[in-house]
């Protein structure tokens, strides 16, 4: 896992590990991936995937996708659900739900659902009470649909993230890096993702290991928390 050895930073594209094998279990995820994993026994044809940016959701959401063969569906492109149903397709994936501006267009595809006899997951960042919907028929459906979160993580699950993060990018750091970081960065995945490219980037355009100096000079000079 972490090297404490010298290593070099390798040029790979960044592509992350999102498999069911990849999600990382802890006490603030556990139950929202129990739910995932009840899948094709869901107590309603939508569920809502709640938590702060960079929880996990979209890692998460991939998993069910898989495990379903489920569409993802931009929000704004509603329309083409139409021809995956067409194609036997019966289960999609909607993120950022709660950024619905067609409200007419959403209420007939999630009633083609139903019908359908299919499953939707959306994701957001609050559940649908707090959402800002005008049309009440889209508005009690949602209301009632199961809400799962992904709650906040503690220090141990944000050090195996970041530690994965790394990972994913062929980065290989040592202990010190992470104990260095735990402390003085905002106590977020969010976060954590942003200096973890920062310093990705850093360490490839200076052609140097990720290190304790170089995680001081970007906490010191790109404005994170320190």
């Amino acid at each position: 896992m972490i090297s404490g050895s010298d290593q070099l930073v390798l040029n790979f594209k960044h592509r992350p590990a999102l498999g069911r094998e990849d999600f990382l279990v802890a006490a603030c995820n556990k139950e929202a991936l129990s739910f995932i994993d009840e899948w094709p026994n869901w107590p309603g044809p939508a569920v809502v995937l709640c938590g702060e940016r960079g929880s996990g959701k979209t890692h998460l959401a991939a998993v069910w996708c898989k495990r379903s063969n489920a569409v993802e569906l931009d929000i704004g492109k509603l329309n083409v659900a139409k021809d995956f149903m067409n194609n036997g397709y019966q289960h999609f994936l909607i993120e950022t739900a709660d950024k619905i501006f067609d409200e007419k267009t959403f209420l007939f595809f999630y009633n083609q659902i139903v019908d359908s006899g299919g499953t939707l997951l959306l994701t957001a960042g609050k559940p649908p009470a707090s959402w800002q919907l005008y049309t009440l028929d889209l508005a009690s459906r949602l209301k009632i649909a199961p809400v799962i979160y992904i709650g906040k993580p503690d220090d141990h699950f944000i050090a195996a993230v970041l530690v994965k993060m790394f990972l994913d990018r062929q980065l290989k750091i040592g202990p010190d890096v992470i104990r260095y970081l735990l402390p003085r960065m905002e106590r977020s995945l969010w976060n954590a993702g942003l200096l973890v490219n920062a310093l990705d980037a850093a360490a490839l355009s200076q052609q140097r290991m990720v290190t304790v100096p170089l995680v001081r000079s970007i906490l010191e000079n790109e404005g994170f928390k320190d």
